[in-house]
């Protein structure tokens, strides 16, 4: 921290910077309305606690609007970047004043973007008016808290580009945000605050913030070739613009004319369409007739635009009505449509058919057109892994999110039953140690299972590799041996059902993208009743080394099966063999 200026300008500001980058890169400037100009200035605490800068002539040019009051303050900076006012004795995380609340054009990490609203504070970024001139300028980027909470980019009160609703995973209109190695990233409700944060992964250095130009940007450092990468932008394309196409109206960056209509929708004015001019969107080509009997007409593109009021019938969205990129969307046609038994859901941006009358298999049925393409026809690139039950592959939906698909071969170990098994007992588990089921799908022969994406694939593909079992100091180990540990417990103890799991090994515990573990594979687990302790089984299919005494000599297995088997798990994590 401290003063300096930019080019060639004699504007002096006092501000926070990177202190081992070799690009000096401001990410804070306390004074960015009022600038020295060839004078002198100091930075001080003065009466009550008022952390200030003050000029040569003694005029206070910028000060803090201090909460509270102590008889000890003191100002201090912090390795996160932020400037706190606090009291010299409190320890906490309590400060009077920090410049993390007040932020310009960076968003560091650590930093809240959204409102408080027990204070009314409202953390939001805004652009430098030029390259040197720090001043407020016309772009701020801003976090929506108004129904499922959105960013926005503005040019004064013009919106440029929304990020889409959280969806519980990220913002709908950006499925390039995922889990990644350099950062985590959430999104926290509640009724006194509602904010976006996000956390880095060591060592990274990286930060996002809005640029003079109207650009946000995420950057990261590269020390290889000592500069700022940019790994995310918003906008992306011209698609990206808000409202580009109008009401009714959908966006393809790949068509030589952009904007076109939803099916069964024309240009509200043509004329202006064939300029160019798309703003005032589409209508129907047929006024609707709700008395006939209309049925559903399914429309997937790339994006749609928002419209509160065209889109008014459709009861499956809400009164804000958001239509989420690369989504079905079922539109209202004229009658005729064989109607069809089931529901719809929408599931991370998608609509998956649930065709199953067994309320045993409470989960979504994904169409197995769905998970091909999602796997580019289980490419081989796409193979994960295999074993006696099948194969593994990653994919990602339409929608952007990543999965991981289990497919089972004909022949697989696993049979119809042990499938079942597994889809009924992990769609009634809630831990953060045991793997996601998505869903499921059941077509012919064919039966698959949809899990969550763990960016680090199995345990042991990293205790048994040369070269990644480098990667896990003991703490890393202790922390995978924790989670696992966790995980038994939930299943053992504390979850509705006991649950004997029966083939826990290396194999089957993922690794999410902060080497979270996750328990997987519940096809051979059985649920315990209150009162039940032990158990015998006709089947055994294990592999021997995880296999307790008892159940691979006379098949009784009990949650001492499982504990021996995690006791295996954690010498070989232990000694890496």
């Amino acid at each position: 921290m401290g003063f300096f200026r930019l080019g060639n300008s004699q504007n002096q500001y006092l501000g926070i910077w990177y202190k081992k980058i070799s690009v000096k890169t401001i990410v804070w400037v306390a004074n960015r309305e009022i600038p020295l100009i060839n004078l002198s200035g100091v930075l001080m605490i003065i009466d009550l606690g008022i952390l200030a800068f003050i000029n040569g002539t003694g005029t206070v040019i910028w000060s803090v609007n201090v909460t509270g009051s102590t008889q000890n303050p003191i100002g201090q900076f912090m390795d996160t970047g932020n400037l706190v006012v606090k009291d010299a004795n409190d320890k906490s995380e309590h400060f009077l004043w920090q410049s993390f609340d007040y932020p310009c054009d960076t968003h560091l990490p650590g930093m809240k973007l959204g409102k408080n609203f027990e204070v009314g504070l409202e953390r939001h970024l805004s652009s430098w008016k030029s390259i040197d001139d720090l001043a407020r300028g016309e772009y701020t980027y801003l976090l929506d808290p108004q129904g499922y909470p959105q960013c926005i980019l503005k040019n004064g009160s013009v919106e440029l580009f929304r990020t889409g609703p959280w969806n519980g995973l990220r913002f709908s209109g950006r499925p390039n945000l995922k889990p990644n190695p350099y950062y985590t990233y959430g999104l926290v409700y509640s009724e006194e605050e509602v904010y976006y944060h996000c956390e880095l992964i060591n060592p990274v250095v990286s930060r996002y913030g809005v640029s003079y130009e109207g650009i946000v940007k995420r950057l990261l450092w590269v020390d290889q070739t000592q500069k700022w990468d940019t790994y995310l932008t918003a906008p992306t394309d011209n698609c990206d613009n808000y409202r580009l196409c109008g009401p009714n109206g959908s966006c393809n960056i790949g068509n030589s004319s952009a904007c076109g209509c939803l099916s069964k929708f024309v240009p509200r004015n043509e004329t202006e369409w064939g300029n160019g001019d798309y703003s005032k969107g589409c209508v129907r080509r047929t006024p609707l007739d709700c008395h006939s009997g209309e049925g559903f007409l399914k429309s997937s593109w790339p994006q749609l635009e928002e419209d509160k009021e065209d889109y008014s019938h459709l009861s499956s969205l809400n009164s804000n009505t958001y239509a989420w990129p690369s989504f079905s969307l079922y539109i209202l046609k004229k009658k005729g449509w064989r109607k069809r038994e089931g529901r719809t859901k929408l599931q991370h941006g998608h609509a998956y058919y649930k065709e199953t009358k067994n309320e045993d298999l409470d989960l979504p049925l994904f169409h197995l057109a769905t998970i091909t393409k999602a796997t580019d026809n289980f490419a081989i690139d796409n193979k994960i892994r295999e074993g006696g039950f099948g194969l593994v592959y990653m994919g990602m939906l339409e929608g952007g999110l990543e999965i991981f698909v289990k497919l089972l071969s004909r022949n697989s170990q696993q049979g119809v039953d042990e499938f079942k098994n597994e889809v009924i007992c992990i769609a009634k588990l809630q831990h953060r140690n045991l793997v996601k089921l998505l869903g499921y799908c059941i077509q012919g022969e064919e039966r698959s299972l949809i899990y969550e994406y763990m960016l680090n694939n199995t345990l042991d593909s990293f205790i048994f590799d040369q070269s990644k079992k480098l990667l896990l100091d003991w703490p890393k180990c202790f922390h995978i041996i924790n989670g696992i540990a966790r995980g038994l417990l939930y299943l053992h103890q504390d979850s509705r059902f006991r649950i004997i799991h029966r083939d826990l090994k290396g194999s089957n515990i993922l690794l999410n993208h902060e080497m979270n573990p996750k328990i997987s594979d519940f096809g051979l687990a059985r649920i315990f009743g209150g009162n039940e302790t032990i158990a015998n089984t006709k089947r055994v299919v294990r592999k021997l080394g995880y296999m307790s005494p008892e159940y691979a000599i006379e098949a009784l297995f009990s949650v001492k099966s499982d504990v021996f088997s995690f006791g295996v798990i954690v010498l070989e994590v232990v000694s890496g063999k």
